[in-house]
């Protein structure tokens, strides 16, 4: 019976090499020579660094810069809120994202079972597998989940006929 797994994980080693990129650029700009400004990369947190709210604002374009040259969807990314820390410099961390969360994989279930096409959808830990007879009802359920699912930065792993 063809299968196939609904995922959302980013290719962590595309983000750290996008972090240690955006670092570099922030070494050599002018407009941050002796600034606090920087990056740095911890699990799946990305802290951000400034001495004010435009220049994080600043250091978060380049780093969106760097991960879409990388093919790295900026979906992933879930922003924390600007906190002050000692004198008059900021910092934001920044979540990667990593798998489905219970309930947006609920949400996806739904949206398959009233498509009324001949698939099942099964919720399998941080991942939704969808199963059907017939390999072009996956194929429309995937195109279905690209249309409607946009917020969410979806892949589709182990398509199995």
């Amino acid at each position: 019976m063809p299968s196939f797994d609904t995922v959302c994980d980013p290719d962590m080693v595309e983000v750290k090499n996008a972090v240690e990129n955006a670092t570099k650029e922030i070494g050599t700009r002018f407009d941050f020579k002796g600034t606090s400004a920087g990056i740095e990369l911890k699990d799946k947190e990305i802290t951000l660094l400034g001495d004010a709210e435009f220049q994080l604002q600043q250091v978060e374009d380049i780093l969106r810069n760097k991960l879409t040259k990388r093919n790295v969807d900026v979906r992933f990314l879930d922003k924390g809120a600007v906190q002050k820390i000692g004198g008059d410099k900021v910092k934001q961390v920044i979540k990667v994202k990593s798998g489905i969360a219970g309930e947006d994989a609920k949400k996806i279930q739904r949206l398959i079972k009233d498509s009324k096409l001949k698939v099942q959808a099964a919720i399998q830990g941080d991942s939704v597998r969808v199963t059907g007879a017939k390999r072009d009802d996956l194929q429309a359920v995937m195109a279905l989940l690209r249309k409607d699912m946009a917020e969410l930065p979806l892949s589709f792993d182990n398509f199995r006929d």
